[in-house]
């Protein structure tokens, strides 16, 4: 399958118009709800497939931020075999209290995986924590760069964005 048949089920599959208020507070007539291509078994499964050529290879652990990017980091270990972490938003107040959970992140080349990436704050934040760990993070991996100043965020923290589809690509397959 190529990354515009992708691009077109993706879009068909969560896109929405309606009257939607933003995280940001603006409103607006559409909404990408990217959550309804993550619960789409056969269509997850088709996007970590092609994403997975953009794992570096020196990669050794996949780490998916909570919530979107666990579902993508999940697909994307079954087709690289990398194990995976799953990085919570702040460490838990019980049981292992940590921030990571599943794989050990410590001392290894971790690559950060989100499902869409508009602002990059999540993974600018995230990231400082792992590293703080003691992962080796140089790269993040998305579905969707919204492009939208989210990988020039992450340059300024060292971080390079590596995404399967921008806003722009994603729009040019459904012909808007």
């Amino acid at each position: 399958m190529t990354s515009s048949t992708l691009a077109r089920r993706i879009h068909a599959t969560s896109h929405l118009t309606g009257e939607f208020v933003l995280r940001s507070g603006r409103h607006a007539t559409e909404y990408f709800d990217k959550y309804r291509f993550e619960s789409d078994p056969v269509l997850l499964d088709a996007i970590a497939g092609e994403m997975a050529v953009l794992v570096p290879p020196d990669t050794q652990v996949l780490a998916g931020l909570e919530m979107g990017g666990i579902p993508v980091v999940t697909a994307l270990g079954r087709h690289t075999g990398l194990p995976c972490a799953f990085v919570r938003k702040e460490a838990k107040a019980y049981g292992t209290c940590r921030l990571a959970e599943g794989a050990d992140i410590a001392g290894r080349r971790v690559l950060v995986v989100e499902d869409v990436v508009t602002s990059g704050g999540q993974i600018v934040l995230s990231t400082a924590e792992l590293r703080a760990l003691g992962a080796d993070i140089a790269e993040a991996l998305c579905v969707i760069d919204r492009q939208q100043g989210g990988a020039q965020a992450l340059a300024a923290e060292g971080i390079g964005l590596r995404s399967f589809l921008t806003a722009d690509a994603l729009k040019a397959a459904v012909g808007g």
